[in-house]
């Protein structure tokens, strides 16, 4: 990467406005139930405590609107960051108001300052000049270090670049290098595994990888976008009917760059999308009237695990069943493992991908877990991130 990271600039007695992503999931009770986004940002927090610099952190929660919204404050999540650290962090109450200012005035060498949830400010969405100069105001250099977050050009991500030295922390840095490598060093056989929801938001992807990758194996409910491009029946399951013909693009050029375009056989249905719906397993171009596609089948996984068993380099986005139900997570599940088993240079991104990697314990098997998701797509695709854009360049 050719961009600044903080360990080019010199921060000893600095105040730093560490751009971090803590948008973690949190229960009703106000209990953090993956703590992964926290832990991600921890090498670039410890490396400013312990080199003497005044640690100012911002991040959203959530989608409060611009308005201030209890549900959404970052408080649990300062407590959880000083049980990581093992160190007092402060917690501010406002973003840029006098909780912010008084708290940050009053910093020593190695303190840690969290401002309150950014979003609830409107101007942080709308990268408003004015709130990011405020922003600004209260540090010396700005660390963005929030790759998730990274394809957004808001006040926290992008705006405070104008006013501050702007250098990348450990994650960003990660994230681009390994990113980079996997797609333009890819070993081959070089597998592409894409789920989730929409066609539409891969497409960018897909026509950027199909000119790199040897196989396409496609799950989710953008499969069934391609399978009615293929003239399949998909009985009431979810698919994008104007994307329809795109789709057929796609399968024309994988067909003429000779790609292998794999999609489900078979898979598992229901009558109502629900957690405990009655299933079975169908050919997936032959989905009766009245049933929905829900997961990948035995027949599928098979196909994608021989698949994967031969890849040299791998790249994964998105969930191949409806994985928010436990019942359909078969698919991607045992997707995940075949990955964790491989010995390919493997990059893992998008939620629900990452979430079954982890919670099956494979998170050390695979040679990257990013931890954006549509910041990952566009990079994928060759986009830019203005969150990466605004960062100073390496002479």
């Amino acid at each position: 990467m050719n961009k600044k990271t903080f360990k080019d600039v010199e921060v000893t007695g600095k105040k730093v406005l560490v751009r971090v992503d803590f948008n973690v999931p949190i229960d009703e009770n106000g209990k953090i139930t993956d703590d992964n986004r926290i832990r991600a940002a921890l090498p670039t927090i410890n490396y400013l405590i312990h080199h003497g610099a005044k640690v100012i952190l911002v991040s959203h929660l959530g989608r409060p609107n611009g308005m201030v919204n209890p549900k959404y404050s970052l408080a649990p999540i300062a407590k959880r960051l000083q049980e990581l650290i093992k160190r007092p962090v402060k917690m501010a109450t406002d973003t840029i108001g006098e909780s912010a200012k008084k708290l940050t005035n009053e910093m020593e060498n190695g303190d840690v300052v969290m401002l309150e949830n950014v979003r609830f400010y409107k101007e942080e969405e709308a990268n408003d000049d004015g709130f990011s100069k405020d922003l600004a105001s209260l540090a010396d250099i700005f660390v963005n270090d929030a790759f998730g977050t990274a394809h957004r050009a808001h006040a926290s991500t992008a705006g405070v670049a104008r006013y501050l030295p702007a250098v990348a922390g450990f994650l960003i840095n990660e994230e681009i290098v390994s990113l980079t490598k996997a797609v333009e060093e890819a070993q081959v056989p070089f597998v592409v595994i894409l789920g989730g929801a929409k066609v539409s938001d891969k497409i960018g992807v897909i026509a950027k990888l199909i000119k790199k990758a040897n196989v396409l194996l496609i799950g989710g409910a953008m499969a069934y976008t391609f399978i009615v491009a293929q003239g399949g029946n998909i009985g009431m399951s979810r698919y994008e009917a104007d994307k329809v013909e795109v789709a057929k693009k796609i399968l024309e050029e994988a067909e003429k760059l000779n790609v292998k375009v794999l999609l489900p056989v078979d898979v598992v249905v229901a009558e109502e999308f629900k957690p405990d719906a009655a299933t079975k397993v169908v050919d997936a171009y032959q989905i009766p009237e009245g049933y929905q596609g829900m997961d990948i089948g035995p027949k599928t996984i098979k196909l994608f695990k021989a698949e994967i068993k031969k890849a040299k380099t791998i790249v994964w986005n998105g969930p191949l069943g409806v994985y928010e139900f436990k019942k359909f997570q078969k698919g991607t599940k045992k997707v995940a493992k075949a990955v964790a088993k491989t010995s390919a240079v493997s990059v893992v991104g998008g939620g629900d991908s990452v979430a079954a990697i982890t919670e099956l314990g494979y998170a050390n098997k695979v040679t990257h877990l990013s931890t954006g998701g549509g910041a990952t797509l566009k990079f994928l695709e060759g986009g830019i991130l203005p969150g990466v854009e605004v960062l100073e360049d390496k002479k």
